[in-house]
């Protein structure tokens, strides 16, 4: 049986097909083993790349977007979300509360993580034709800190992730007043990418990957929250019950777990509004970035099966 081994980024709700492929057996069925380990910090995942510990990365698209045309050369080959799992949270229910209801006010949002967070909040406040210069964005901290600070005070509103978010509605410290998934539209939010140099090498093994991940969201739309209970528990053990049932509802009711296959369309869209932060010099082109010949091969593979 071959290995595949995984330095990812986090280990969160938004990444449960993987632990799903996983916890079905769908990997082994495509007679592959993987391993799988989250990085603290983050960082780490490329230090792994390059090192070989780890085959491939899965994290955000901001990452290879920002290396593209450096001599650290990195190509993403599927995705795990297909939408942002985030939500901007506010400490009271106000209805049709907008992105233009942010003017003045200070918001939250965490980066020890990453800089998407903050980036992509700031690019749906442009697309909404609201300037974010106007509004004060605190950054760079961890996201317990910052839900620390919220609910002890500190700022308007607070970018959160949407189990983070959940917690903080349950325990009545905050209300999602704009879900990403609703109003964010589709982007390439967590994907996998590996070093160039190694896609040849690697490719049988990527299409075995990726054809039993399709397989775990094909499951995960028929799959209610109370069947997925147990492995929900098993990976996050401190989160209430109720509480990770109720943020694995809202994410299975979107798009986020829809395809493997990135949206050139959404991938354009995303670079755009890194470079409009000047996160990358020019914004990648899809074809450059994203080699979708793994995904192309997974999708035939299913087909002749």
């Amino acid at each position: 049986m071959a290995e595949l081994t995984i330095s990812a980024t986090a280990h969160g709700l938004n990444y449960l097909p993987q632990y799903y492929a996983d916890h079905l057996g769908l990997f082994a069925d495509h007679d592959l083993k993987v391993v799988a380990t989250a990085k603290d910090p983050w960082t780490g995942v490329l230090d792994d790349l390059d090192s070989g510990a780890a085959d491939i990365v899965l994290g955000g698209l901001w990452v290879p977007g920002m290396y593209w045309g450096t001599p650290r050369e990195i190509t993403v080959f599927a995705q795990v979300n297909h939408q942002f799992p985030k939500a901007l949270v506010t400490r009271d229910n106000s209805p049709g509360f907008g992105w233009a209801d942010l003017s003045g006010s200070t918001v939250l949002a965490p980066g020890i993580g990453g800089s998407a967070p903050y980036a992509f909040t700031a690019g749906l406040i442009r697309e909404a034709g609201v300037d974010p210069a106007g509004i004060t964005f605190l950054r760079d901290l961890s996201t317990p800190m910052f839900v620390e600070l919220f609910e002890a005070g500190l700022g308007d509103a607070i970018v959160l992730d949407s189990t983070t978010a959940q917690i903080m509605q349950d325990k009545g410290t905050g209300v999602t007043a704009i879900d990403y998934t609703e109003a964010g539209g589709i982007g390439p939010n967590s994907v996998y990418y590996c070093r160039t140099d190694r896609v040849d090498e690697l490719f049988d093994r990527l299409v075995h990957f990726t054809t039993a991940l399709s397989e775990a969201m094909r499951r995960l739309r028929t799959t209610t929250v109370t069947e997925l209970g147990p492995l929900l528990a098993a990976h996050w053990p401190s989160i209430p019950r109720a509480t990770l049932a109720r943020a694995c509802e809202r994410i299975k009711r979107s798009r986020t777990w829809e395809t493997t296959r990135i949206d050139a369309a959404a991938s354009d869209r995303w670079m755009r509004i890194l470079q409009q932060e000047g996160m990358v010099r020019s914004a990648p082109p899809f074809a450059q970035l994203v080699d979708s010949r793994i995904v192309d091969s997974a999708e035939l593979a299913t087909t002749v099966r």
